[in-house]
C-alpha cells in the first residue's frame, strides 16, 4: 500500500523550504544558488507564441532517434511516424534519463491526445495497451496528433519495480505518482523529472490525455477506469470504454491524471490487471476504448467499437478498503467483479500452525475491484478494495493505482 501522500507533501515541502533558505544563505556569501534542471528558455525562434517552448533538439542521436529536451508536436512533418528520446533528468552520473516518445502526425490537424505509462514501473499491461494503440495508427489517415511515452519512469522500469529509486538523501523509493506536475528544481531526482517531462513534453502537446496504470506487484484489480464524472469532457471518455467498472472520483493531488485535468486538460486513469504481466484479454478492452476516444476527437474515422453502453457498468463513487490485522495466508472467498454485501465474509487467514487467526467481511454493499494477489500478508497490507457508493464520498483513500 502506498505511503500517506499528505505526509510525502509535508515532508517534501519541509526539504524544499530548507533548500530556499540554504539557498539564500548562500546568496549572500556569494555562493551559488541551488542548480536549475536545465536552460528554462529555448533558443531564440524556438518559442511559441504564447511563450511556451518550441522544439529543442539536443544534437544528440541514441539508436539513430533525435533527442529533444522540449517538444512541440506541431514543428513535426505531418503524415508521419516520428521516434524520438527525451531527456529527462541527470543520475548522479551527470548522464540523463531518456524517454521514448513515438508521435502519429495526422496529415490534417485536429486534436492532440497523449497516452503515458510506465509512471510505475512494474506496470507492464499499461505499456502494451499504448503500443498495441499506436502500432494501429496510420498518420496518412489521421487528423490532429497521438503522443505516445511510455517509460516515463525509467529507473523503476529498468528494475520492473513499483517506485523509483533515488539516492539523494541515503536510499529511498519514491513512488512518482504523488509527484506530478513536478518542480524542474526541486528536491529529488522524480520530482525535477516530472517537471521537465510535464512542462516540456506532456502538457504543451495536449488537448486530452490517459494515463495508464495497472495494480501495483502483489494486488491484482479487474479492469476498470477512474476520473471525474463531473467533468463532461472526462465524463464522455470514460463512458467510450467496454469495462465493468468506473470509479468516479478526483482522487488525490500529485497524480498524473489530475496535473492534466488541474491545468484545463480532461484526463482520467484506466486500470489493466495486475503487474508484470501481460494480460492479452484485459488489454483488448482498453485497446478497443481508447480507439473509440481517438474517434471520438475526430482523429480517426470509423464506426465505434463497443462501448459501456455494451456491458454493464459499476458506477461507484468510493473505495472500501480490507486491511490485514493479523500476519500469514490469505484466502479469499470472493473473486474480481462479485458483488458483495456489508457484512458478507470476503477473506480469511491463517498461520504457519494452519490455525484460523483472521475473518475479514465487507462493510458495504459494493463490488470487489482489487484482491491482494501475494498469498501472504502482514499487518497493514490492503487485501481488498470495494468499490461502492456513498451520499457524501469521504477524501480518497489510497488506493494501488
Amino acid at each position: 500500500m502506498s505511503e500517506n501522500p499528505k505526509e510525502g507533501l509535508d515532508r517534501r515541502d519541509f526539504m524544499i523550504a530548507s533548500i530556499v533558505t540554504l539557498g539564500a544563505a548562500a546568496a549572500v556569501t556569494g555562493d551559488a544558488g541551488p542548480a536549475k534542471a536545465q536552460d528554462t528558455q529555448a533558443p531564440s525562434g524556438d518559442t511559441t507564441s504564447d511563450g511556451a517552448l518550441g522544439t529543442v533538439y539536443t544534437g544528440e542521436v541514441i539508436q539513430g532517434k533525435k533527442v529533444v529536451s522540449a517538444l512541440d508536436v506541431n514543428d513535426l512533418e505531418p503524415g508521419k511516424r516520428h521516434l524520438l528520446y527525451f531527456q529527462g533528468v541527470q543520475m548522479p552520473t551527470g548522464q540523463h534519463w531518456y524517454v521514448s516518445v513515438t508521435v502519429a502526425k495526422g496529415i490534417k490537424p485536429g486534436k492532440r491526445v497523449v497516452l503515458t505509462s510506465g509512471v510505475h514501473g512494474d506496470e507492464m499491461s499499461s505499456i502494451h495497451t499504448i503500443l498495441t494503440v499506436m502500432n494501429q495508427l496510420d498518420p496518412a489517415a489521421m487528423s490532429g496528433t497521438v503522443m505516445a511515452v511510455t517509460d516515463i519512469s525509467r529507473p523503476a522500469i529498468e528494475g520492473m519495480q513499483r517506485r523509483w529509486p533515488d539516492f539523494g538523501r541515503g536510499s529511498d523509493l519514491i513512488d512518482m505518482n504523488r509527484e506530478w506536475p513536478g518542480n524542474e528544481n526541486g528536491a529529488t531526482a522524480p520530482s525535477r523529472h516530472a517537471g521537465l517531462l510535464f512542462n516540456r513534453l506532456l502538457r504543451p502537446n495536449a488537448d486530452a490525455a490517459i494515463d495508464f496504470h495497472t495494480g501495483t506487484t502483489g494486488f491484482d484489480v479487474t479492469a476498470f477506469n477512474i476520473g471525474a464524472m463531473d467533468v463532461p469532457e472526462v465524463k464522455a471518455m470514460l463512458e467510450l470504454y467496454p469495462v465493468g467498472q468506473i470509479f468516479d472520483s478526483h482522487v488525490y493531488p500529485g497524480v498524473l491524471h489530475n496535473a492534466f485535468v488541474d491545468a484545463g486538460i480532461p484526463a482520467f486513469c484506466p486500470e489493466i490487471g495486475a503487474a508484470r504481466v501481460l494480460d492479452i484479454e484485459m488489454i483488448s478492452l482498453f485497446v478497443e476504448g481508447t480507439m473509440n476516444v481517438l474517434k471520438h476527437h475526430g482523429i480517426i474515422a470509423g464506426p465505434m467499437g463497443r462501448t459501456g453502453k455494451d456491458v454493464s457498468v459499476f458506477l461507484g463513487n468510493s473505495a472500501f478498503p480490507i486491511l490485514a490485522t493479523e500476519g500469514g495466508i490469505v484466502e479469499h472467498l470472493v473473486k474480481l467483479d462479485d458483488k458483495v454485501k456489508a457484512g458478507q465474509k470476503v477473506a480469511i487467514q491463517r498461520n504457519s500452525f494452519g490455525e484460523l487467526v483472521a475473518e475479514y467481511t465487507s462493510g458495504v454493499d459494493g463490488v470487489i475491484t482489487g484482491l491482494r494477489s501475494d498469498a501472504m500478508s502482514e499487518p497493514g497490507n490492503p487485501l481488498a478494495f470495494i468499490l461502492f457508493n456513498q451520499a457524501a464520498p469521504e477524501d480518497a483513500v489510497t488506493y494501488p493505482e
